[in-house]
C-alpha cells in the first residue's frame, strides 16, 4: 500500500475504508492480490447495478475495440450512440409514455447535475433552486451547493448562493408535512425564499442515509412545483436505473418530472451521465454547454447491452423479492442488538441499517476482515447501507447478511467486556 500513501493524495477516501490491493472481480466478488475473497455489498456506490463484469457487457466492449470502434467521439454521430439512443427509447421511455430529450453531459453525475440546474435557471430567468436537508448531488461547484452535508461545505470553497434547503420527508417528525411548509415559504412574499427555477430531490436519499420519500410526499412535490411554475429535476442518479424495482425510482409515485438526472449505473460499469428533460426544454444553441467525455461510447456500447435487462419485467420482479428479503433480515438483526438501537428503513434494493454513533463504521470495518465491502452513509456515518448488484446471488445474498450479523454480534461482546472490564 506505500503507493498510494507516498504518491496518492490525502483526499483519498474508499481506500482507508478497504485497505488492500484489488484485482479481479466478476458478478458480486472481488478478490484482492492475494486471492481473498470479498463479498460486495458496495457495487461501486451504485455504479455496478449489473455486477462486476458481466460478460454480456464485457464480450460486446472487447468485439468492439477488436473492430476498432470509435472510442472518444464527443457529440459526433456514431454508431454506437445511435444503437444506445434507439434501445433506450424503445426499451425504457416508450413503454413508459415518457418523452425526454436525452443530453450527454459528461462522465460523471454531478456533470449532469450541474447541466440540469443551469438549463433550469437559463429556461425560468430565476437564479434559486431549493434543495432539500440530507441531499446530495455532487461536489463541483453547482452541485456543491445543492449537497447538504455539512462535511463538503466550506465557504473557501466558492459562492454557494442561490439555493435554498427545505426539510426532506420526515426531517421535522412523522406528523410534520414539509410540503406545506415549503408551501408558506413560496406563498408568503416576505418568507425571504425567493420563487425558485427549480426544485431538485432524490427520491430516496442514499448518501444522507436512506431516507425513503412517501409516495405522498412526492406527488404533493410535483403538484406544488405545477401550482408555482416550478421544475421539477428528479436525481436518480444512485436509486435509478432499478435500483428501486423499476427502472426510474419516480414510477412507484406515478409523477413526472421536468427533468431526471442518470449517472451511475446506466453507463454499465463506464463513466456516462445524461440528462433527460422535456423537449421544450431544450432552448440550448449548439454548443453552449460542453464537455470534452460527453461522448464515452465504450459507456454506450455497456449501457445497451445493460438496458437489454430491462427487455422484460425478470429484473424488476427479482429485485422485489431480494429487497423483501433483505428487509426481513434486517428486522431480525435489528431485534438481536437492541443494544446499537437499530432503525431499518429502504426500498428494492437500497436498504439502511441505522445504528447509534460509531456502531455503522465499526461494523463496515469488521465485516472488512469477515470478506465483505460495505460503506456507510449519513450525515454521521451512522447508517450501514446495503447496496449490493441487482443480480446478486441469493446464496451470496444470505452469506453476506450473515457476516453482518457476525459482525454486530463481535462488537456487542467487544463492548460487553469493556463494560465488565474482562
Amino acid at each position: 500500500m506505500r503507493i498510494f500513501e507516498e504518491m496518492e493524495s490525502e483526499v483519498r477516501g474508499y481506500v482507508r475504508s478497504f485497505p488492500t490491493v484489488f484485482d479481479v472481480a466478476k458478478g458480486s466478488e472481488l478478490f484482492d492480490e492475494n486471492g481473498t475473497r470479498y463479498i460486495d455489498f458496495f457495487a461501486g456506490a451504485g455504479v455496478l447495478n449489473y455486477g462486476h463484469n458481466h460478460p454480456m457487457i464485457t464480450e460486446a466492449l472487447i468485439e468492439h475495440l477488436q473492430h476498432n470502434g470509435i472510442v472518444h467521439g464527443l457529440d459526433k454521430a456514431t454508431i454506437a450512440k445511435r444503437s444506445f439512443l434507439q434501445k433506450f427509447r424503445d426499451t425504457i421511455l416508450a413503454p413508459r409514455n415518457l418523452q425526454y430529450k436525452v443530453q450527454f453531459t459528461g462522465p460523471t453525475g454531478t456533470n449532469a447535475v450541474e447541466t440540469a440546474l443551469k438549463l433550469a435557471r437559463m429556461v425560468k430567468r430565476r437564479s434559486n433552486v431549493i434543495a432539500f436537508t440530507n441531499g446530495y448531488h455532487g461536489l463541483t461547484m453547482g452541485a456543491l451547493a445543492a449537497t447538504g452535508n455539512y462535511f463538503y461545505k466550506d465557504e473557501s470553497y466558492g459562492s454557494r448562493s442561490n439555493t435554498a434547503f427545505m426539510p426532506f420527508d420526515g426531517f421535522l417528525g412523522e406528523d410534520v408535512d414539509t410540503i406545506d411548509y415549503l408551501r408558506k415559504f413560496l406563498s408568503d412574499g416576505s418568507s425571504g425564499v425567493d420563487l425558485p427555477a427549480a426544485i431538485i430531490v432524490e427520491t430516496v436519499q442514499g448518501e444522507g442515509g436512506v431516507n425513503v420519500a412517501r409516495i405522498e410526499w412526492l406527488k404533493k412535490l410535483e403538484q406544488l412545483c405545477r401550482e408555482f411554475d416550478i421544475l421539477l429535476i428528479i436525481d436518480d442518479i444512485q436509486v435509478g436505473n432499478g435500483r428501486t424495482g423499476t427502472f426510474f425510482s419516480f414510477e412507484r409515485a406515478g409523477i413526472h418530472p421536468d427533468m431526471v438526472t442518470l449517472s451511475k449505473s446506466i453507463g454499465g460499469g463506464l463513466p456516462m451521465a445524461l440528462l433527460l428533460m422535456r423537449p421544450e426544454l431544450d432552448q440550448w444553441q449548439p454548443g453552449e454547454h460542453t464537455g470534452t467525455f460527453r461522448g464515452n461510447n465504450l459507456a454506450f456500447i455497456a449501457a445497451t447491452q445493460a438496458l437489454s435487462f430491462w427487455d422484460n419485467d425478470d429484473l424488476s420482479k427479482a429485485v422485489e423479492y431480494k429487497g423483501k428479503l433483505i428487509r426481513e433480515e434486517l428486522k431480525k438483526i435489528a431485534g438481536e442488538f437492541p443494544e446499537f438501537e437499530p432503525k431499518v428503513r429502504g426500498l428494492g434494493m437500497i436498504w439502511g441499517l441505522e445504528m447509534s454513533p460509531g456502531v455503522a463504521s465499526d461494523t463496515s470495518a469488521e465485516a472488512f476482515t469477515r470478506g465483505m465491502v460495505i460503506e456507510t452513509s449519513g450525515a454521521d456515518d451512522q447508517v450501514l447501507k446495503f447496496l449490493p448488484s441487482l443480480l446478486i446471488e441469493e446464496d451470496l445474498l444470505h452469506e453476506g447478511l450473515g457476516i453482518i450479523r457476525d459482525s454486530l454480534q463481535a462488537l456487542s461482546e467487544r463492548r460487553q467486556k469493556m463494560v465488565t472490564g474482562q
